[in-house]
């Protein structure tokens, strides 16, 4: 199902005033440009980007279908074709190791301005694409996406004053922080701030509730579930971590580490230098192991599970149509399965039925004796050679306690990409599974 003429003709008077607010934004920026920066080049450049937004908004609003402007349909196709959790995966880690790379290309204001009008434009012209709307409009994932733009903001200034902090460094000048180091009093200019900041949240809270419906739905039923059945957004990365792990793990563990984790980061912390201020250079390796937890293994996971996952948990691409029946083939098997019967040829051992306890329990372990062995490995003969090799630095410094809390956290979380790949790969369920004790990694 794609976009058609009813559809065009509602959503019109939405995207005319979507361009035209566009349009006014960046012909602000223009005037800013020009009278107060002196940069005519730029100036130039997003007066005609504005005109190109007026030029859109008439279009979106002259009362014709068919002149609302959408993305073609061969880019939607080919963005559907092209979609799925290891493109989305692997995209969004390229894109993020690009922006790290790069960064301080980036960070530069006009830069970061043009990204974030081309993403506006792109989704004005796919929110033409009802498939698309339905999913990016509904009254639930508008502040989702908000959100999204939100964090891209704030991760944007947060990385150019670590970059500005950085240069600074280098040429041996003190940091911003320390240069703009004026106190100030809670009152009046605190209290102040946080009371204009309050009354205007309020008003965009009012105007919200009138112009957008809350999401109400009718009461909750056992007989009658929503299909997708979805966690709150917050959740979602959760949710999405039960297609790989066990609900045990995925529930109940890893959110028991990420709380750990958080709680052991100023006991494991040896690095003095970037406290108070912004740097990346001075603290490169926490940057990017929080980066990477945060960014790909939680924000990724959410936006995934709120706006690619459809009904009966299946991936849909940005433009498809939310069908629930469209069925996808899984054939995952375990690693024991895979060891014994693949690879050995032979069937998995199994206790006799009068088979005592103990007798049962060495069948489960020699069953799981391949699972057990790489999980062994990983956990305990990994840490001690990263010491030994590439983390030899650290564990000088931080000793064995300290340095095994940390190197046992990261390979636990770590768990997740590669759990990923193998079932994307090998289409490997679970490395050990013991169904008689419920336990399954």
């Amino acid at each position: 199902m794609h976009s058609n003429g009813f559809f065009l003709s509602d959503v019109a008077g939405f995207l005319g005033g979507y361009y035209t607010v566009l349009a006014i934004m960046n012909g602000v920026a223009a005037l800013i440009l020009w009278r107060r920066q002196s940069r005519t080049g730029w100036a130039m450049t997003w007066a005609a980007f504005s005109g190109v937004m007026m030029i859109l908004a008439s279009l979106a609003l002259s009362g014709s279908a068919s002149m609302v402007p959408v993305l073609p349909q061969a880019i939607r196709q080919l963005v559907n074709d092209l979609s799925g959790p290891v493109l989305y995966t692997l995209g969004t880690t390229a894109f993020l190791v690009l922006l790290f790379v790069f960064r301080k290309f980036f960070v530069q204001p006009m830069v970061a301005w043009s990204v974030f009008n081309i993403s506006l434009l792109l989704l004005g012209l796919s929110m033409a694409d009802e498939n698309f709307a339905a999913i990016v409009m509904k009254p639930d994932n508008v502040p989702i996406v908000g959100l999204v733009f939100l964090l891209a903001f704030f991760t944007w200034v947060a990385t150019k004053q670590a970059v500005v902090n950085d240069e600074r460094i280098k040429q041996g000048l003190p940091v911003i922080e320390k240069v703009n180091d004026e106190k100030v009093l809670v009152w009046p200019d605190l209290v102040y701030t946080e009371l204009i900041c309050m009354v205007g949240v309020a008003a965009l809270l009012l105007v919200w509730a009138i112009f957008l419906p809350a999401p109400l739905e009718e009461p909750a039923s056992s007989v009658k579930t929503p299909n997708p059945s979805k966690a709150p957004w917050y959740f979602l990365g959760l949710q999405e971590m039960l297609v790989y792990f066990d609900p045990w793990y995925a529930g109940v563990v890893l959110p028991s580490l990420v709380v750990f984790g958080l709680m052991a980061m100023p006991y494991l912390d040896f690095n003095k230098k970037g406290n108070g201020y912004y740097s990346i250079e001075e603290r490169k390796f926490s940057y990017l192991v929080w980066q990477f937890g945060f960014f790909e293994l939680w924000i990724t996971l959410i936006i995934l599970g709120t706006f690619l996952r459809g009904p009966n948990w299946n991936f849909f691409g940005p433009f498809e149509f939310w069908t629930p029946y469209k069925v996808e083939v899984l054939n995952n098997v375990d690693l024991p399965q895979m060891f014994w019967v693949q690879w050995m040829n032979q069937p998995l051992p199994r206790a006799p039925q009068d088979a005592g306890l103990l007798t049962q329990i060495g069948y489960i372990l020699m069953r799981e004796a391949p699972g057990l062995l790489v999980m062994g490995a990983y956990l305990v003969l990994l840490p001690p050679l990263l010491a030994i090799t590439v983390f030899r630095g650290f564990f000088a410094k931080m000793g064995f306690v300290r340095y095994m809390v940390m190197s046992n956290l990261m390979l636990l979380m770590l768990t997740l990409p590669l759990k990923m790949v193998l079932r994307w790969t090998l289409n490997l369920k679970y490395i050990i599974s013991i169904p008689e004790f419920s336990l399954n990694f």
